[in-house]
């Protein structure tokens, strides 16, 4: 793999807490980072904004603005992660599809591969800057901007299953599945226009959990232990 888009979950990063950030979780996938950027990996990271602010789930504001205040989310959360990815020895740039002063720059397809170019992780903060699209349909389009070779799609849970682990004992995981099978059971492994989005542009998935041991490594060239979503 030469370029790599690797999504995040806000939840994971909060750890036992939920909320928020701890810090050894962070810095774990920022080691991880490293390692595949040391060996020659371009790496962009697109994070939920899950442990700040879930707007669906609130029925007291317009929509619009809960989406707002889910993509300033996730610009905090890749102001963070960024900023521990650059203690550990890495060089980061952050990208927005709206203006944030200084502290982020505007996305362009050109801007983004010009900081691949120069070895930099680049996060794309903001999702795609509209209300109604979760960073799901977000990573995908980014990834299919900047001509990803794979979305990388660290979650709380291990893979792809054919029911919610967390409530059916009997849920089996799927060792990989078509997008078209994602698309046709409703398997959630990113929301439907997302889903629609990377079948359309032959977008592979991979699913993994991110609190396993060297979980992006392994799934970048070691051995994966997740659910490999083909098109």
């Amino acid at each position: 793999m030469q370029r790599i888009l690797l999504k995040l979950s806000g939840e994971a990063l909060a750890g036992e807490k939920k909320t928020g950030f701890d810090e050894p979780t962070v810095k774990k996938v920022a080691m991880q980072v490293k390692e595949l950027v040391d060996d020659g990996v371009q790496v962009g990271i697109v994070i939920g904004g899950g442990n700040f602010w879930r707007g669906r789930s609130s029925e007291s504001i317009d929509r619009t603005k809960a989406d707002q205040i889910g993509m300033l989310a996730t610009v905090m959360n890749c102001i963070y992660v960024s900023e521990i990815f650059r203690c550990v020895g890495m060089r980061t740039a952050i990208l927005t599809p709206f203006a944030c002063g200084s502290f982020t720059k505007l996305f362009s397809k050109d801007r983004a591969c010009k900081y691949f170019g120069h070895g930099m992780v680049v996060f794309f903060a903001g999702g795609t800057g509209h209300p109604y699209f979760s960073t799901d349909t977000g990573v995908v389009l980014r990834a299919v901007e900047v001509e990803a070779d794979v979305i990388l799609l660290a979650k709380a849970v291990d893979g792809v299953y054919d029911a919610d682990p967390r409530n059916n004992s009997a849920a089996k995981k799927y060792a990989s599945v078509t997008i078209d099978e994602v698309i046709a059971k409703n398997l959630q492994v990113v929301d439907m226009t997302a889903s629609i989005l990377a079948r359309d542009n032959k977008m592979p998935m991979w699913v993994f959990g991110l609190n396993e041991e060297n979980s992006i490594i392994n799934a970048v060239k070691g051995t994966f232990s997740g659910t490999k979503v083909i098109v």
